[in-house]
């Protein structure tokens, strides 16, 4: 076989996959569309009825004596409380961060110093009336 021959024939394959890996996805896409719309409420609760009554057939609950249901009471509670902790953990760091930050907020404020004019002469004080908002401000505040 010639070169070109085999080349056309790569090619020819390579368009093949293509088409094929096109239509493969969008039949995935259409099956996927279907399963989930297929799945209404009335058929979630049936398909729960049916699955209870064969699990239910099957008798697992022979299986289960009064130190078994205990084993699984504590494992279930014991998995509650690691629940429960992890979601005290997040609040108290979450509390930790907001204090840092506030802490962190008035340590800058007292750090800076107040501006102090070096030049003020105490015998030159200039009363002046006030401005109309201070001067409603002082008298809401009476």
């Amino acid at each position: 076989m010639r070169f070109e021959a085999l080349q056309q024939r790569v090619a020819r394959a390579e368009q093949r996959v293509e088409l094929r890996a096109t239509h493969t996805q969008t039949q995935w896409t259409t099956l996927k569309q279907a399963w989930r719309a297929g799945w209404t409420p009335g058929r979630i609760v049936i398909a729960g009825l049916v699955s209870g009554f064969l699990v239910g057939r099957a008798e697992p609950l022979r299986a289960l004596t009064g130190v078994r249901w205990m084993q699984m009471f504590s494992a279930v509670s014991g998995l509650l409380a690691t629940v429960q902790a992890a979601g005290a953990a997040e609040q108290a760091e979450q509390a930790a961060d907001t204090a840092q930050e506030v802490q962190a907020e008035a340590e800058g404020a007292t750090l800076e110093e107040p501006v102090v004019d070096q030049t003020f002469d105490e015998d030159d004080i200039v009363v002046t009336a006030p401005r109309p908002a201070e001067a409603a401000t002082e008298l809401s505040e009476r």
